[in-house]
């Protein structure tokens, strides 16, 4: 299957008109697309099926139980397929079966282990106050987010158990935060605030043939050795803002394989 990524748009400030790419059989919006939903209305009608997996800043502001059914509701009127600890099935030009896994999963603060999760939660504190989101009400800190991401993690790390049992050929895993550390930007280095962007899912990528993130504003696209299979391939397709220089090299009308 041809796919075509989509992440980091930023349209609630940067100026984009997202375009089909021709030869994709699907799009996916692997998360902060527009914090306040309105750039969501652009790929009504697209010409492809669009599966979503939500970012951190759709929730900007917002309460998370709130929002949800919300961004559900709208994501279904739009005739978009929201997944967030969500299946779906889909099938390529040749008719297989490919399994697509999405979860925003949450940050858990545990890129660098126990030891170094303490400081990287004070380092997450300053994401958390951007964001201003609540959760039931509570300011939504880095206990909440952990609290999120590891109910996350359950989830995916229970999937990726299932057999396929020939109901699927191949698994696709969307997640906005990335899985590893190997997904760092490159411009800020390994530094606690890291752990704000990059989980430790090391262990789970193998269990996946492709991995779909976003959240870092800069592409990567490289492949993790798995024993008696080829390796998994994971890709950040990320935009990021103009007014960093983040969209350079930047190529939104590419063609993913999975």
């Amino acid at each position: 299957m041809k796919l075509q990524l989509l992440s980091d748009l930023h349209l609630e400030s940067e100026d984009h008109d997202p375009q089909p790419a021709p030869g994709a059989e699907l799009l996916v919006l692997g998360g902060d697309i527009d914090a306040t939903w309105a750039g969501y209305e652009r790929f009504a009608n697209w010409p492809v099926p669009v599966l979503v997996v939500a970012g951190n800043h759709e929730f900007d502001g917002r309460d998370l139980v709130e929002a949800w059914p919300a961004f559900r509701d709208l994501c279904e009127r739009l005739g978009l397929t929201l997944l967030e600890c969500g299946t779906a099935l889909l099938r390529d030009a040749a008719g297989d079966a490919i399994r697509f896994l999405g979860t925003v999963r949450w940050c858990d603060f545990g890129a660098f282990g126990e030891s170094g999760r303490e400081r990287a939660e004070r380092a997450g504190g300053y994401f958390q106050h951007v964001m201003r989101a609540r959760r039931s009400g509570q300011v939504f800190d880095v206990a909440a987010v952990r609290d999120e991401a590891l109910v996350c993690r359950r989830w995916l790390e229970a999937e990726l158990a299932v057999p396929p049992r020939g109901r699927w050929s191949r698994t696709v895993v969307v997640t906005h935060f990335a899985p590893s550390l190997a997904s760092a930007d490159p411009r800020y280095g390994l530094q606690p605030g890291t752990a704000s962007f990059c989980n430790a899912d090391d262990d789970l990528i193998p269990r996946a043939d492709t991995w779909l993130h976003g959240h870092l504003h800069c592409r990567h696209d490289y492949l993790v050795e798995r024993a008696a299979k080829r390796p998994t391939r994971v890709v950040c397709q990320a935009r990021g803002l103009v007014t960093r220089g983040e969209d350079v090299g930047w190529e939104p009308l590419r063609l993913i394989d999975v």
